[in-house]
């Protein structure tokens, strides 16, 4: 079975040393370094990564993300790339690919998209586009369960997915390719190449949320 999140990984690096520390993304106000420190922390520092979710420890984790935004390019670049120590479960194969195939698809795009423009910047396999499908469905569910609106999303070649019921909004219809449609739902519809059509009150809500 092909390990698409390892792939995914290394192809983040590439990118990351290709266009250095000072690069836009879409994680904005971040910048490649900050991106990169996130990433690192995310890997190999649960006891930081926690006060994404704990606003108490928030402080810690800015100034440990600070801290490792500042190290040499080269070194942060190769932390991401190396990725979790040997005692992290996502160093095994399955686990790694549940967890973390989709953040770096999505953080990948975050900054070959750091332009602002919309649409694609590499070709995207017909596996990869077929392994992110298999989980849009659920993680959309989680991304998209606070919207005022029905969402059903369709990647023409892989599939439908109904992954929030309508509301009194109505139903909104996201279209695209399993790539686009992961970072509409994840709150990066203004660079996605998906087209959204449905109940005018829906697509309105999705517009304005997404």
């Amino acid at each position: 079975m092909p390990h698409h999140a390892a792939q995914e990984r290394q192809s983040l690096a590439d990118t990351l040393a290709r266009v250095g520390p000072a690069a836009p993304t879409q994680c904005d106000p971040w910048s490649t370094a900050e991106l990169a420190a996130h990433l690192v922390i995310r890997d190999s520092r649960p006891d930081l990564a926690v006060g994404m979710f704990v606003p108490p420890l928030a402080g810690r984790l800015e100034q440990a993300m600070a801290d490792y935004a500042t190290r040499p390019w080269e070194q942060l670049v190769q932390l991401v790339r190396t990725g979790p120590p040997a005692w992290s479960p996502t160093r095994l194969a399955f686990v790694d690919e549940l967890t973390n195939l989709t953040e770096f698809f999505v953080h990948q795009e975050d900054v070959l998209r750091g332009d602002g423009r919309v649409g694609p910047r590499r070709t995207v396999s017909v596996d990869l586009e077929t392994a992110l499908w298999g989980q849009l469905a659920r993680a959309a569910k989680l991304m998209l369960r606070r919207i005022p609106a029905g969402v059903v999303l369709v990647a023409p070649g892989h599939g439908r997915a109904a992954v929030k019921r309508p509301t009194d909004a109505g139903t909104a219809v996201l279209t695209g390719a399993p790539g686009e449609l992961l970072l509409a739902v994840s709150g990066r519809l203004r660079v996605a190449d998906v087209r959204v059509t449905g109940a005018a009150d829906a697509v309105q809500v999705v517009k304005h949320s997404l």
